[in-house]
């Protein structure tokens, strides 16, 4: 009998967190505000956070916040174009901000982040039963691959300078999995192919 491989073969591209908020007014057709947040545990940039926002609160245009730029760009020129190509534009400036985790992933989970001119909040609560995603490069034809735990959230929301979105999470099946617009998605690795 053949030995279990016990260690994925490919390059580790970054590990930590991306969990998202995505809400919408018309129960999914286009979206209101899009939020991604990251918590970088280990990349080659560092580590840090790293929050890109589309948001009705600021216009059309997209932001980026960071407390270390590099990661920042990093995720820009990797990750997020595979996610949401307007987010990797290295045109935008990065923000200098401060994060910070509070609330119980078994209740209500907030990330607060904060510059010199912004407070953003998002909150994810009323969390489903988590589950494991394994996708390997080449899936959906992404050149990267992700291994993330996501605990989706039936209910969550955006605060930008005291202004809550009214636009909401809507019903999101992955991979027959029942999910929602927004996760919490901790744990997350991802990997390229080694050389």
């Amino acid at each position: 009998m053949a030995e279990a491989q016990m260690v994925d073969p490919h390059d580790v591209v970054m590990t930590g967190e991306n969990s998202f908020v995505r809400l919408s007014n018309d129960g999914g057709a286009t979206l209101a505000e899009r939020v991604s947040h990251w918590r970088v545990l280990w990349s080659p940039a560092g580590q840090g956070h790293a929050l890109f926002v589309q948001s009705s609160f600021i216009g059309k245009a997209c932001r980026i916040y960071a407390d270390n730029a590099s990661v920042a760009r990093y995720l820009q020129r990797t990750i997020e174009p595979l996610l949401y190509k307007e987010f990797g534009d290295l045109s935008l400036p990065v923000v200098d901000a401060e994060f910070r985790r509070t609330g119980s992933s078994l209740s209500t989970v907030e990330e607060r982040i904060v510059s010199s001119e912004d407070e953003i909040i998002l909150s994810w609560w009323d969390l489903m039963a988590p589950f494991v995603l394994t996708m390997p490069p080449g899936a959906m034809n992404r050149p990267l691959g992700v291994y993330s735990t996501f605990i989706p959230a039936r209910s969550a929301q955006l605060c930008v300078n005291g202004e809550f979105s009214g636009a909401k999470v809507f019903p999101q099946e992955r991979f027959g999995k029942p999910s929602s617009s927004c996760c919490l998605a901790w744990s997350e690795t991802w990997t390229r192919p080694r050389g």
